[in-house]
Protein backbone atom coordinates (compact mmCIF):
# COMPACT_ATOMS: atom_id res chain seq x y z
CA UNK A 1 0.00 0.00 0.00
CA UNK A 2 1.44 3.72 -0.75
CA UNK A 3 -0.11 5.58 1.29
CA UNK A 4 -1.19 6.44 5.27
CA UNK A 5 -4.21 8.04 6.74
CA UNK A 6 -5.26 8.61 9.89
CA UNK A 7 -8.95 10.20 11.39
CA UNK A 8 -10.06 11.88 14.40
CA UNK A 9 -13.34 13.56 15.28
CA UNK A 10 -12.83 17.51 15.54
CA UNK A 11 -16.04 19.21 18.14
CA UNK A 12 -16.44 21.82 14.89
CA UNK A 13 -18.45 22.13 11.80
CA UNK A 14 -16.82 21.10 8.73
CA UNK A 15 -16.79 24.74 7.07
CA UNK A 16 -14.49 25.58 10.07
CA UNK A 17 -12.40 23.15 9.84
CA UNK A 18 -12.01 23.02 6.15
CA UNK A 19 -11.28 27.07 6.55
CA UNK A 20 -8.05 26.26 9.19
CA UNK A 21 -7.26 23.93 6.04
CA UNK A 22 -7.67 26.31 3.46
CA UNK A 23 -4.89 28.98 5.24
CA UNK A 24 -1.73 28.25 4.27
CA UNK A 25 -0.51 30.75 7.61
CA UNK A 26 -1.89 27.69 9.12
CA UNK A 27 -0.06 24.82 7.84
CA UNK A 28 3.24 25.13 10.01
CA UNK A 29 0.92 24.73 13.02
CA UNK A 30 -1.06 21.60 11.75
CA UNK A 31 2.50 19.94 10.37
CA UNK A 32 3.57 17.25 12.73
CA UNK A 33 7.59 16.86 11.77
CA UNK A 34 8.25 20.57 12.04
CA UNK A 35 9.79 20.79 8.33
CA UNK A 36 6.80 23.48 7.42
CA UNK A 37 8.38 26.87 8.57
CA UNK A 38 5.89 29.30 7.08
CA UNK A 39 3.85 30.32 4.16
CA UNK A 40 5.67 32.11 1.42
CA UNK A 41 2.28 33.18 -0.09
CA UNK A 42 0.05 33.25 2.97
CA UNK A 43 -3.03 33.88 0.37
CA UNK A 44 -5.94 31.47 1.84
CA UNK A 45 -6.32 28.43 -0.51
CA UNK A 46 -9.41 29.05 -2.87
CA UNK A 47 -9.45 26.51 -5.59
CA UNK A 48 -8.13 23.52 -7.52
CA UNK A 49 -4.94 24.38 -9.87
CA UNK A 50 -4.16 27.37 -7.23
CA UNK A 51 -0.13 27.05 -5.96
CA UNK A 52 1.01 27.99 -2.82
CA UNK A 53 4.63 28.35 -1.69
CA UNK A 54 6.06 27.01 1.73
CA UNK A 55 9.03 27.77 3.47
CA UNK A 56 10.57 24.46 4.79
CA UNK A 57 13.39 22.72 6.71
CA UNK A 58 14.59 19.34 6.78
CA UNK A 59 18.01 18.52 8.02
CA UNK A 60 17.80 14.96 5.11
CA UNK A 61 17.61 18.32 2.70
CA UNK A 62 20.54 18.72 0.34
CA UNK A 63 19.94 22.51 1.33
CA UNK A 64 18.69 22.34 4.53
CA UNK A 65 16.12 25.20 4.11
CA UNK A 66 14.22 25.26 0.78
CA UNK A 67 10.67 25.63 -0.41
CA UNK A 68 8.05 24.20 -2.32
CA UNK A 69 5.29 24.78 -4.57
CA UNK A 70 2.13 22.93 -3.57
CA UNK A 71 -0.44 22.63 -6.32
CA UNK A 72 -3.98 22.30 -4.96
CA UNK A 73 -5.51 19.06 -6.35
CA UNK A 74 -8.73 19.03 -5.05
CA UNK A 75 -10.96 21.78 -3.71
CA UNK A 76 -14.38 20.74 -2.81
CA UNK A 77 -15.53 22.96 0.32
CA UNK A 78 -16.08 21.91 3.01
CA UNK A 79 -15.08 18.25 2.12
CA UNK A 80 -12.26 17.93 0.19
CA UNK A 81 -8.97 19.55 0.13
CA UNK A 82 -5.51 18.04 -1.03
CA UNK A 83 -2.45 19.26 -2.53
CA UNK A 84 0.69 18.13 -4.07
CA UNK A 85 4.08 19.13 -3.10
CA UNK A 86 6.55 20.40 -6.19
CA UNK A 87 9.46 22.45 -6.74
CA UNK A 88 10.48 25.04 -8.90
CA UNK A 89 12.07 23.63 -11.89
CA UNK A 90 14.25 26.87 -12.95
CA UNK A 91 12.80 26.91 -16.49
CA UNK A 92 9.58 28.15 -15.13
CA UNK A 93 8.17 24.88 -14.82
CA UNK A 94 7.09 23.18 -11.16
CA UNK A 95 8.00 19.64 -11.09
CA UNK A 96 5.88 17.50 -8.74
CA UNK A 97 7.04 14.37 -6.51
CA UNK A 98 3.92 12.42 -7.19
CA UNK A 99 2.73 12.65 -2.98
CA UNK A 100 -0.14 14.17 -2.26
CA UNK A 101 -1.39 15.35 1.37
CA UNK A 102 -5.25 15.01 1.48
CA UNK A 103 -8.03 15.85 4.03
CA UNK A 104 -11.49 14.81 3.91
CA UNK A 105 -14.02 15.78 6.30
CA UNK A 106 -17.45 14.40 7.19
CA UNK A 107 -19.81 16.09 9.07
CA UNK A 108 -21.27 14.10 11.66
CA UNK A 109 -23.54 16.80 13.26
CA UNK A 110 -23.74 20.48 13.06
CA UNK A 111 -20.90 20.79 15.43
CA UNK A 112 -18.93 17.87 14.89
CA UNK A 113 -16.70 16.71 12.10
CA UNK A 114 -14.89 13.34 11.21
CA UNK A 115 -11.25 14.20 9.69
CA UNK A 116 -9.14 12.21 7.66
CA UNK A 117 -5.41 12.93 6.52
CA UNK A 118 -4.17 10.84 4.31
CA UNK A 119 -0.27 10.90 2.26
CA UNK A 120 -0.62 9.41 -0.93
CA UNK A 121 2.99 8.06 -2.08
CA UNK A 122 1.19 5.80 -5.41
CA UNK A 123 2.35 8.46 -8.10
CA UNK A 124 6.07 8.55 -6.75
CA UNK A 125 8.68 7.20 -9.50
CA UNK A 126 10.96 4.37 -9.01
CA UNK A 127 14.17 6.67 -8.82
CA UNK A 128 12.83 9.51 -6.03
CA UNK A 129 11.29 5.97 -4.10
CA UNK A 130 15.31 5.09 -3.91
CA UNK A 131 16.35 8.44 -3.40
CA UNK A 132 13.98 9.30 -0.47
CA UNK A 133 12.50 6.48 0.90
CA UNK A 134 8.53 6.03 1.60
CA UNK A 135 7.05 7.09 3.61
CA UNK A 136 9.65 9.65 4.73
CA UNK A 137 7.84 9.28 8.21
CA UNK A 138 5.77 6.86 10.36
CA UNK A 139 1.89 7.27 11.34
CA UNK A 140 2.35 9.02 13.76
CA UNK A 141 3.78 12.36 11.72
CA UNK A 142 -0.76 11.85 10.77
CA UNK A 143 -2.26 11.66 14.30
CA UNK A 144 0.27 14.39 15.43
CA UNK A 145 -1.01 16.95 12.83
CA UNK A 146 -4.58 15.86 13.35
CA UNK A 147 -3.83 16.33 17.21
CA UNK A 148 -2.78 20.02 15.96
CA UNK A 149 -5.27 20.66 13.94
CA UNK A 150 -8.12 19.98 16.46
CA UNK A 151 -6.16 22.62 18.53
CA UNK A 152 -5.74 25.31 15.93
CA UNK A 153 -9.33 24.84 15.43
CA UNK A 154 -10.74 24.94 19.40
CA UNK A 155 -8.36 28.22 19.77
Amino acid sequence: MDSLSATTVIDAAADVVFAVLADPAKHAAIDGTGWVCEPVDARPLTSAGQVFRMAMFHEGHPDGRYQTANEVVDFDPPRTISWKPGYDAGDGRLRFGGWVWRYDLAPLGPGTTRVSLTYDWSAVSDAVREHIGFPPFDRDHLDNSLAHLTELVAS
